[in-house]
């Protein structure tokens, strides 16, 4: 099913003039070796353009059509028109010559092999200048000299003859299309399109997921006797046809390539598109639950206007997007040379949009500085900021991520990570209070507690958890108008105990309470009493025991709403 999407996916940006046609690629290129007719190199161009990153410029290398990169395994293998400075130069700063010999003599048997016979002014250039080209003397070549540091950290060079490049010459072009076209082997059906083709032994390499090798890596491989049947070897045991092979691979690197549309949830990298390859679907996805910087003109009511619409399956004419249109999120992970598949989802893209608007709804909390909460933001309150690895546990990152697509119950890791890091700090935060909220929401079938999961202050509930977090906040807040400027207020010492064994605490907090109260005025210690004594109407006359988990979370959530409530201004009140 990935495949076959992946596939679709590229003959649709096939027709849109996005992507390279078969046999090519889109290749990043650092420098160009300028060859005279003779093929004698003359000097060499930089290929690198100036690109805002942030606040930064920094140098990136340009995107070429170029014919399609080799797999490369431990023999040197080399691509054509283009490569390193190891196979077009023979030279490298790795510290081993004879490979670096090894990969240019490749690299010479590999274009006169195509080359021999094409009548071209370009072709013979770049023969005469393999032929005439010692690697022993490249060091002092005057045109390589003053750039030499720069070619030897393994960008990848072209050749420009006459002011073209060779890939630009007609004559060129159709010897490599010939070559690439020609594929020994016995066809077989394409387990992908269903048509007959010789299968690819080695499937082109799949480059961007972070934590994967930068030299690529592969979704389907065999690299074990105990993987293999029947006599295949390597991805012949499945049997993806040329073309296939190809598409599946050249319209993934086209989404990894896109950084805008690339997102982390954990280790896992993600990208997605809809059917049509329009680019506004994924742009609006990556605004609505990766948090995207918004584009010009657009604001946070605009988001959720359109969010709602989707919700209802009502067409967006203003942003062209279309409710019933199928959508696709793949999450890919590294595993050494390969990569391993997270996750995978296809729907309309309505529905994704309507899972995505329950749980941002569901994750509305007073406080909360985000219209929209960011996937990243959220699971970002599961983690101690003060340690060196601020990374979310990847196994719930990534069952978060699926609940949220699917619309079904958040992972209890999600809970657990949340009233882990509320314990151990002693601060619910707006981020942790949204997930405690929505964990209930989406999770709890009793009433009881989800009736005090609202948006902001309920005053009318009687939810024994939720008063005693109110009560717990209140106490806080008469102990820091009686302390101005208190660096420790009792939730340091006492907040976990209080809501776990509120029995306990909450008699020795209001005998603390009442010395408080002596240092206020009148007025204000008639206006503290006044709250407390309707708090403790609703306790009666004993406290509990213990409070289970979700019940502290009721507490937790009682102690946040009053807290903010106290922030509130007396308009908004």
């Amino acid at each position: 099913m990935i495949l076959q999407a992946l596939t679709q996916l590229y003959d649709d940006l096939t027709q849109q003039g996005k992507i390279a046609r078969p046999g090519w690629s889109l290749i990043k290129v650092s420098y160009a070796l300028c060859l005279d007719e003779a093929g004698a190199l003359e000097y060499v161009v930089p290929m690198q353009k100036e690109v805002t990153e942030g606040k930064k410029t920094q140098l990136r290398p340009t995107s070429m059509e170029l014919p399609s990169a080799v797999t490369r395994t431990a023999k040197e293998k080399s691509n054509f028109l283009w490569d390193n400075s190891s196979y077009f130069l023979g030279v490298d700063d790795k510290g081993k010559p004879e490979r670096s010999k090894k990969c240019f003599d490749t690299c010479v048997e590999h274009h006169h092999k195509l080359l021999n016979d094409v009548d071209s002014s370009a072709a013979k250039a770049i023969l005469g200048f393999f032929d005439s080209w010692d690697p022993k003397s490249a060091a002092d070549h005057p045109a390589i000299k003053d750039c030499r540091d720069d070619l030897m950290k393994g960008g990848n060079l072209v050749f420009r003859v006459n002011g073209q490049f060779a890939q630009e010459d007609p004559r060129i072009r159709a010897a490599w299309d010939a070559f690439y076209g020609q594929t020994p082997g016995e066809k077989q059906q394409c387990l992908v399109t269903g048509q007959w083709d010789v299968p690819e032994a080695v499937h082109p390499s799949i480059k961007g997921v972070v934590g994967a090798q930068s030299s690529g890596a592969a979704i389907v491989s065999f690299n074990a006797p105990a993987f293999c049947s029947y006599g295949k070897e390597q991805s012949l045991n499945a049997p993806v046809g040329k073309h296939a092979a190809f598409a599946y691979t050249s319209a993934l690197n086209y989404l990894l390539s896109d950084k805008a549309n690339v997102h982390r949830i954990g280790d896992t990298t993600v990208v997605c598109w809809a059917e049509g390859a329009e680019p506004q679907y994924s742009l609006f996805a990556g605004l609505s639950l990766f948090g995207d910087s918004l584009p010009e003109g657009l604001t946070d009511k605009d988001l959720r206007d359109t969010l709602n619409n989707l919700t209802q399956g009502l067409p967006c004419r203003e942003v062209a997007l279309d409710p019933s249109r199928p959508f696709y999120i793949l999450g890919l992970a590294p595993n050494a040379a390969r990569l391993s598949v997270r996750f995978f989802y296809r729907d309309s893209f309505g529905s994704f949009m309507k899972n995505v608007n329950a749980h941002h709804q569901r994750m509305q909390i007073v406080g909360s500085k985000y219209a929209v909460t960011p996937l990243w933001a959220m699971l970002r309150e599961t983690v101690n900021m003060n340690t060196t690895d601020k990374a979310p546990s990847s196994v719930m990152a990534g069952a978060v991520a699926r609940s949220i697509f699917t619309g079904t119950s958040y992972p209890a890791s999600l809970l657990e990570a949340t009233m882990l890091r509320i314990r151990a700090e002693r601060e619910i935060t707006p981020g942790r209070a949204a997930i405690l909220k929505a964990y209930y929401l989406q999770n709890s079938n009793n009433i009881k507690l989800k009736e005090v999961m609202t948006v902001s202050l309920n005053e009318n509930s009687t939810n024994i958890p939720y008063t005693l977090g109110r009560l717990f906040e209140t106490y806080e807040e008469v102990q820091e108008k009686a302390n101005p400027g208190i660096n420790a207020t009792i939730k340091d010492k006492y907040f976990n105990s209080a809501s776990a064994t509120p029995a306990t605490i909450f008699p020795i907090l209001a005998n603390l309470c009442q010395k408080h109260l002596r240092k206020l005025d009148v007025s204000l210690c008639a206006f503290y009493e006044k709250r407390i004594g309707s708090l403790k109407n609703i306790l009666g006359e004993s406290y509990p025991t213990r409070l289970s988990l979700s019940e502290q979370g009721s507490f937790d959530i009682g102690y946040y709403h009053q807290k903010e409530f106290r922030y509130t201004k007396k308009e908004d009140k």
